[in-house]
């Protein structure tokens, strides 16, 4: 199965991570097919970089996202939604 999962990078105490989708099989920091974002729990949400176009197609081929994913691409979609909103529309 294919999973939309975090890949640990960085240095011992301070985590940075990538968003990956990878085999399930696969170890944690081992392949991956593609590399989609990068989150680092030290900074704010807002600092999240995610392609949502492309989780989104991973998910619609039968991804699964483990749950600290599902939330981090849960985070950017509201993000989007608000900037949206508060864009002035032309």
């Amino acid at each position: 199965m294919v999973k939309i999962r975090l890949a640990r990078h960085g240095a011992k105490k301070k985590p940075y991570y990538h968003v990956v989708v990878t085999d399930s099989e696969s170890p944690r920091d081992g392949k991956f097919l593609e590399q989609i974002g990068t989150y680092d729990p030290s900074r704010p949400d807002e600092e999240i970089t995610l392609e949502l176009a492309r989780a989104e197609h991973w998910m619609s081929v039968g991804a699964q996202p483990t749950l600290r994913a599902r939330k981090l691409i849960n985070a950017v979609r509201r993000m989007q939604a608000a900037a949206a909103a508060a864009a002035p529309e032309a």
